[in-house]
């Protein structure tokens, strides 16, 4: 049979390496090759990371903290700013209409309705 031999050909020259192979041989050395292959996939880390981990949290919070405060005494300094052109808005306004009441007429100027 042709087809079975290409098969086992096409299986050994793979050119890959066999990760079950691997993990069997590190398995084999019992609670050290497990906590080796735990090292290897993460879900173990060692205690430098961790720790460099959580002191790069802490600054990105508090990064973030600081942003928001500068963003929110803009947000302030808008509104107030607003206000202010609002209040001067109405005092325009209001000196129109006193004006109009004394029978000024208001001046545009040309180009504006």
């Amino acid at each position: 049979m042709l087809i079975p031999e290409l098969l086992r050909l096409a299986a050994e020259d793979s050119g890959g390496p066999d990760i079950g192979k691997m993990i069997g041989q590190l398995a084999q050395y019992g609670v050290v090759g497990l906590i080796v292959v735990l090292l290897i996939i993460g879900v173990i880390v060692p205690k430098y990371v961790m720790s460099n981990l959580l002191t790069e949290k802490d600054a990105w919070r508090d990064a973030f903290e600081k942003e928001r405060e500068a963003h929110q005494l803009t947000r302030q300094q808008l509104a107030a700013a607003q206000a202010s052109a609002d209040v001067a808005n109405e005092q325009g306004q209001a000196m129109v209409r006193l004006l109009e009441e004394f029978g000024h007429r208001p001046q545009t100027a040309p180009g504006s309705a």
